[in-house]
């Protein structure tokens, strides 16, 4: 009976209130939920220490050996006669030995239940740790396609959107063509287009935004982490990063027949995985060496302003070495030395991941009167060509934000235990192309 009514208890709090109370944002009493669950499932498991009282015998064996009975019963204040007389070493000897036993039975006993209960819930943590989780994004409902706009034709805001970075306002555009030998005129168009899938995970080969599948397993199953600094109290992380090629806007023709557009298919082209340098801060010194000029105090007091600025409008490209709200991009690396919250720490993660890609030439300019007739290389990241939305685990498809806008508005709810620790973005780029 008591299963039975666990079981209903479990199916209420992972159907009902825990999905309620996460999408609320109340993650404390979602949490609570889950240890009361936890305290409730272990109890059933072990079985209460109950000791049996012995039959109370004061028959004697033989004369001046151990009696059948309890000796310390026999020999206490409430029982007379020969047995009182019971002077012998050797008798007292091995009442203390029998009582010795008995403590150490029963202390076994407890350590017994207390190493099970222990190994049940280091098997249950790992269990949750290695658990992907994820979902497919849906490209009507998941993609704020209000992002899109502003819509820029010839220096012209056709339709007003979000900051946007200041491009080129002259009305014609000039590219060359391979078949011809003068440049060809054009209309400058600029508008910001999703082109880019990320995910944030600590479970690595767990792929979030395509369903939560794991494509692989190997030795490092356990990498991704968040732990605690005893002596400071701060919290250190590492996450895995899986970059995708998105183009949904040619997949869906939202622009038909516009030559501006992306027009690759997905892939996901990089996962982390598999680079030497993700894991290591030493070895990352190889792209990133100007890391040591940022390391103080100074550098990272700069960010401040970079997180006003991302919030109220456009992050300040100057400070490259800041990513806004969530501190500083480097090293570029998975670990960070500053985790505050889930949401903090992934935006952080892909700001970094994004900086190199950049570095790694991977990544390449795609606004601004440079961008007009084709890609630019980029080696230092321009965030303000950047906009960034959360898919998963529930998606901000009512806004999408700059690199660096500070997450204190809109994460609650975005971040809770077991199926809320991955998280899963769409990257919008700006795109400025001279229309032939």
């Amino acid at each position: 009976m008591k299963k039975i009514i666990f079981f209903i208890f479990d199916w209420l709090i992972d159907k009902i209130f825990f999905p309620i109370l996460a999408r609320w944002g109340i993650t404390v009493v979602a949490q609570m939920l889950i240890l009361v669950k936890g305290i409730i499932s272990m109890s059933l498991m072990v079985k209460p220490i109950t000791m049996k009282p012995r039959p109370y015998n004061t028959t004697p064996s033989k004369k001046g050996s151990l009696p059948r009975g309890d000796l310390n019963r026999h020999l206490g204040s409430g029982m007379l006669g020969k047995y009182r007389k019971i002077t012998d070493k050797k008798t007292i000897t091995a009442i203390e030995t029998i009582k010795k036993s008995t403590g150490v039975k029963k202390g076994l006993s407890i350590c017994k239940r207390g190493a099970f209960i222990l190994l049940f819930v280091i098997f249950f943590a790992s269990l949750v740790h290695a658990h992907c989780v994820g979902k497919f994004v849906n490209p009507i409902t998941d993609v704020c396609w209000k992002c899109v706009f502003p819509i820029t034709i010839m220096g012209i805001d056709v339709v007003k959107g979000n900051p946007s970075p200041q491009v080129s306002r002259d009305p014609i555009c000039f590219c060359p063509r391979p078949s011809l030998p003068a440049p060809v005129p054009g209309v400058p168009v600029g508008f910001w287009e999703p082109v880019r899938l990320v995910d944030i995970t600590r479970t690595p080969y767990c792929l979030v935004n395509m369903g939560g599948i794991s494509v692989a397993s190997s030795g490092i199953n356990y990498r991704g982490d968040i732990e605690e600094n005893t002596d400071d109290g701060t919290h250190h992380s590492f996450y895995q990063v899986h970059w995708y090629i998105y183009p949904i806007m040619y997949w869906l023709e939202v622009l038909t027949d516009f030559v501006c557009l992306e027009t690759m298919s997905i892939d996901l082209a990089y996962p982390t995985e598999f680079d030497p340098l993700w894991n290591d801060d030493e070895k990352s010194f190889i792209i990133n060496p100007e890391a040591v000029l940022f390391g103080n105090a100074i550098a990272q007091a700069a960010c401040a302003a970079d997180c006003l600025a991302s919030s109220v409008n456009l992050p300040l490209d100057l400070l490259f070495w800041c990513s806004g709200c969530q501190g500083g991009l480097y090293p570029f690396t998975g670990t960070l030395n500053d985790h505050s919250g889930g949401v903090q720490a992934s935006l952080l993660i892909m700001g970094r991941f994004m900086a190199k890609l950049h570095r790694e030439s991977l990544l390449w300019g795609t606004y601004g009167k440079a961008g007009l007739c084709s890609k630019y290389p980029m080696p230092i990241i321009k965030k303000s060509q950047y906009r960034l939305q959360m898919t998963y685990p529930l998606p901000t498809s009512n806004n999408c934000y700059s690199m660096g806008h500070t997450e204190a508005f809109w994460q609650a709810g975005k971040e809770y235990p077991y199926n809320g620790s991955d998280f899963g973005y769409l990257v919008w780029r700006r795109r400025d192309c001279c229309l032939l």
